[in-house]
């Protein structure tokens, strides 16, 4: 059961117990001394009805039809027109079709002797004088009594129907989001660069004449790479644990390319703990550092640095600059760092700290997102 049925569900259950609670009302107020007056009732259940209808008018096809259209005119007129429209049907019913039966008023045999109460028909006592006669609600009062009160109704229905419109296209919009991103993952994983496959394996035919253990080295590692780009990444999450052993290969591969000029250092805990990530999360940052921090000609230098600190995962990943390369935001793998802060946000929400650090000499990318153990 997926969000948005839990959505309707819940607002199907609210609706059932709200109405419940209204239409049960007359039970408890038309009873005295144990003694039902279904009739009175029966016409409080009638009004309530017409309310309800209103309500129900309103909720399926008012507000779907027109003020979710963004026809708000037509919804403006077509409410004001239903709530006098059922306001009148309510009089109609209550007042000239099934007028409420008027008692005798209470008979005063005098000082000293409490009032009694005459039904229809019943012939008055000697000594009976009629006190003052109550006042009847008017016509006007009536109907202004059913509009306002079918006002209400309509504005509090209107209110819980936008509500429910705006939580139900909120999570099919995380749901559109969520279905991008997994493209855009599974567009990653497929662009960990040609051009690093084609120099590693470029690479490994050098090495196959040079050292054929290291070649066979290089292959094994290319090899966890492939299976990890293929198999262990096509859920959406993946371990900790083979997340470094991907980074790991990724460096190891990329050291073959450069001389010792080049200093590459990996910093990670000995101690992985049994923890489910995003796939992918930072190779992007990873190669935009060996693509735009290593020169052939000068020392540089590339770190990774990963820590796990009070149900965080803490990452460092830090390189040089040099004066013939431009460090550009808008290019980290192919995607860009605007993609990058949207699929961190779309992983997390709010609850990741992204900062860039662009000095003259090196440039720094601190990411720390949140993790939970299995």
């Amino acid at each position: 059961m997926n969000k948005n049925t839990n959505i309707h569900l819940f607002e199907s259950l609210l609706i059932g117990v709200l109405w419940l609670g209204i239409f049960s009302i007359p039970f408890f107020t038309q009873r005295a001394n144990n003694y039902f007056d279904w009739s009175t009732m029966l016409m409080d259940w009638m009004r309530i009805f017409f309310f309800f209808t209103v309500f129900v008018v309103n909720t399926t096809l008012l507000v779907p039809k027109f003020l979710l259209t963004k026809k708000y005119s037509m919804y403006i007129v077509s409410s004001v027109v239903m709530i006098f429209v059922f306001a009148a049907l309510g009089i109609f019913l209550k007042v000239i079709l099934f007028p409420p039966p008027e008692a005798m008023p209470p008979m005063n045999l005098g000082p000293g002797t409490p009032p009694m109460e005459l039904s229809p028909g019943m012939p008055a006592p000697l000594g009976y004088r009629p006190e003052s006669q109550p006042v009847k609600e008017s016509l006007f009062m009536a109907l202004s009594a059913n509009v306002v009160i079918s006002f209400l109704i309509v504005g509090s229905s209107t209110a819980l129907k936008v509500i429910s419109q705006w939580l139900f296209e909120e999570n099919r919009r995380k749901d559109v989001e969520k279905e991008q991103l997994k493209t855009e993952l599974a567009l990653l994983r497929h662009q960990v660069s040609p051009h690093f496959f084609m120099n590693t394996l470029n690479n490994i035919h050098a090495l196959i004449d040079i050292n054929k253990e290291d070649a066979k080295d290089t292959v094994i590692r290319l090899s966890t790479m492939m299976r990890y780009l293929l198999y262990d990444t096509a859920h959406g999450r993946t371990s900790l644990r083979k997340e470094i052993n991907f980074i790991e290969s990724y460096v190891s591969l990329m050291r073959l390319r450069f001389s010792s000029k080049v200093s590459v250092t990996v910093d990670v805990p000995k101690q992985i703990q049994d923890i489910q990530i995003p796939p992918m999360l930072f190779i992007s940052f990873l190669e935009n550092a060996f693509k735009h921090g290593v020169s052939y000609q000068h020392e540089s230098f590339v770190l990774f640095k990963l820590d796990i600190v009070e149900q965080r995962l803490n990452c460092t990943i830090k390189n040089s600059k040099h004066a013939n390369k431009e460090i550009s935001d808008s290019i980290y793998s192919g995607i860009g760092l605007t993609n990058v802060k949207k699929s961190l946000e779309l992983l997390y929400e709010k609850d990741y700290t992204l900062e860039i650090v662009d000095n003259e000499n090196d440039f720094t990318v601190n990411l720390s997102v949140p993790y939970h153990e299995n």
